[in-house]
């Protein structure tokens, strides 16, 4: 009970990679597509596109240029092309974006370099199934009245 010297072992993640983390270290380049289910933290290079359903973190060596489309996104390092962020895109003051942006929320602490077109809002599935920020803010124009 109170006081117990008894250790917890830490939890583990099974094969399917639920909870896990992917890892890009630097000093590693990849060119073409990467998939991921889970989060990937990305300190190395990739030129290409990367679809990630959960969390991409670009760390401070980090540098990603091409598409990416996930489901939130921390940015410290560099990123050019274009940006999917289903939910939450945070800009950290490291970073250096350039390109086109969309995304559900977005924070940018200052210092960042943010040079983009952004839309931001709710996202909205098109009749294909991909999310897009754009169709939603088309979908419900402002009613005055």
């Amino acid at each position: 009970m109170f006081g117990s010297n008894k250790k917890i072992e830490p939890t583990t993640t099974n094969s399917t990679g639920i909870g896990a983390l992917n890892s890009l270290v630097q000093g590693t380049v990849v060119e073409g597509t990467v998939r991921a289910e889970s989060d990937i933290r990305v300190d190395g290079v990739i030129k290409g596109d990367l679809t990630c359903t959960a969390k991409v973190i670009i760390g401070p060596t980090g540098e990603v240029i091409g598409e990416i489309r996930c489901a939130n996104a921390m940015i410290e390092g560099k990123f050019e092309g274009v940006l999917h962020v289903e939910d939450l895109l945070n800009v950290r003051e490291t970073a250096v974006v350039k390109g086109e942006i969309h995304t559900g929320k977005l924070v940018v602490q200052a210092g960042a370099v943010f040079n983009v077109n952004c839309d931001m809002g709710k996202v909205a599935k098109r009749s294909n199934g991909v999310k897009d920020t754009h169709t939603e803010n088309l979908m419900n124009p402002l009613k005055v009245g």
